[in-house]
């Protein structure tokens, strides 16, 4: 088994930590809360292998084989590995690193050539599937960098996820992962639409949803992520929301897209307005709520 230092456990995070241990791994626990990092020891007592909380990023690199990383920005992610912390410095050149967030392909490629100039191979490969798939470890990582690196890291991914792709070079998984979640977010906002339609024309949700999923506008939304209360068990929209991707998430995630788009000259309509349409939904106060809650903005007023 492996020996892994696993930076930033919160919500996405823990659950993956969490299964590696269960695997057998040894895994160094660090996050900026101590409570996500002992929730993460807590919940895989019954793991074959181990967890240790460190102190410090530093101590999470120093003689492991593995680094991963589950972070919010591409930021912090380079402020991590090259500049404020600079753990780069601090590991083994035999290490292999896989960095988790959904960040800018261009902060990818800035880490991986910092990495490659130490001599580190470094992975970026954001995740799809969202807490639900953290926690139950059928995450797909979408995976950019070194084809040797990949293979070498597909047994860990394994561990956390049920389908594992190879996009491309550095840099090509974080691509693949934000065209991936700007088309969720135009194929949802469409889902609630149409549903907010046949509701307001008098058909019942749920009714509505077979018809669809079995007609042409079937999609993933409404097949696996129904966003209208009542119409599906085990989904936020059946919990107020709770849980899931959230509004701001999503946000960002359509930003890194548009940004892409601007520098390669893409023509991006129905993502810029995804974009603008979740900016509002956020201002509204949805913003810690999932996506999917997007169905809202379109639910008439009672009194009208």
């Amino acid at each position: 088994m492996a020996k892994i230092g696993f930076i930033g456990v919160g919500n996405m995070g823990g659950p993956m930590a969490v299964n590696l241990i269960k695997a057998g791994h040894q895994v160094k626990v660090y996050d900026l809360s101590v409570q996500f990092a002992e929730n993460v020891v807590a919940q895989s007592q019954a793991g074959t292998g181990s967890a240790h909380i460190v102190a410090s990023p530093q101590e999470a690199v120093q003689d492991v084989e593995f680094v991963i990383s589950m972070l919010p920005s591409g930021k912090i992610v380079e402020d991590l590995y090259i500049h404020q912390q600079a753990i780069l410095k601090s590991m083994s050149a035999q290490t292999l690193v896989i960095d988790c967030s959904t960040i800018a392909a261009e902060n990818a490629i800035n880490v991986s050539n910092a990495a490659q100039a130490l001599g580190i191979h470094m992975l970026d490969a954001p995740v799809s599937g969202g807490v639900g798939g953290a926690v139950a470890g059928t995450l797909t990582f979408i995976v950019g960098g070194d084809q040797a690196a990949f293979e070498k890291a597909n047994p860990i991914l394994q561990n956390m996820g049920k389908n594992v792709f190879h996009a491309g070079a550095s840099g090509a998984g974080q691509t693949a992962k934000i065209c991936n979640n700007m088309l969720l977010a135009v194929h949802m906002i469409g889902t609630a639409e149409a549903l907010q339609l046949g509701v307001d024309n008098g058909l019942d949700a749920k009714v509505l949803s077979d018809i669809m999923l079995q007609s042409s506008g079937r999609n993933w939304s409404l097949e696996l992520y129904n966003p209208f209360p009542g119409t599906m068990e085990n989904v936020p929209s059946a919990n107020d929301y709770k849980g899931g991707f959230q509004t701001d998430l999503m946000n960002k995630d359509l930003g890194l897209a548009l940004e892409a788009g601007l520098q390669s000259r893409s023509t991006l309509p129905m993502g810029q307005l995804a974009k603008s349409l979740y900016a509002l939904h956020g201002r509204k106060g949805w913003g810690k709520k999932d996506f999917s809650s997007i169905q809202e903005m379109f639910a008439r007023d009672e009194d009208s």
